[in-house]
């Protein structure tokens, strides 16, 4: 296992009910990853979503929330890296995890200009699939799952760069299916 980290300077948030990583990266060998995730949900316009349908490319999970400072701040970088990845080797995936309408997911959305359906999931349910990888409540967290489905990459916390993120599909891309 291969761990880099990165930096953040935000401590905690007092009242804010989550605690934000320290964008550390931990990567998995393939015969270190354990089952693929099997998630499925509604995106913000009511659509079905499932990992299942995904199978085949890298997915990039990002688990976010809109009154998140570290999630607004990441949001260009994560849409920088989508906008230069997504085609027929990756794809990406949001699950807001923390509004209470559609409508603040939605705004979210519009603000930065997000490429990538997200799941809408208030109550974080969704979250359960990444029992030992995820915590319930490090938001912002981004997962890179690996053409089968499983976990080859997390970032708890924001995104160290977008460099960095890009470097991590890159070479899970380049893994042998």
């Amino acid at each position: 296992m291969l761990g880099l980290s990165g930096c953040s300077a935000i401590q905690g948030t007092g009242a804010g009910d989550y605690v934000p990583g320290d964008g550390l990266i931990t990567e998995l060998d393939p015969a270190d990853r354990a089952d693929p995730v099997n998630l499925e949900g509604e995106d913000l316009d009511g659509e079905d979503v499932s990992l299942e349908d995904l199978r085949g490319k890298v997915v990039v999970i990002n688990v976010w929330w809109s009154n998140c400072p570290p999630c607004r701040k990441e949001a260009p970088e994560l849409v920088e890296v989508a906008n230069a990845t997504t085609g027929p080797d990756v794809a990406f995936l949001g699950i807001d995890v923390r509004d209470s309408s559609v409508d603040a997911s939605k705004g979210y959305e519009r603000t930065f200009d997000i490429p990538f359906p997200s799941i809408y999931d208030p109550r974080g349910v969704s979250l359960l699939e990444f029992r030992g990888t995820l915590t319930p409540n490090a938001i912002p967290s981004t997962l890179v799952l690996d053409r089968s489905g499983r976990v080859a990459a997390s970032v708890l916390g924001p995104i160290p760069s977008a460099t960095t993120l890009r470097n991590v599909i890159e070479k899970v891309v380049a893994e042998d299916g």
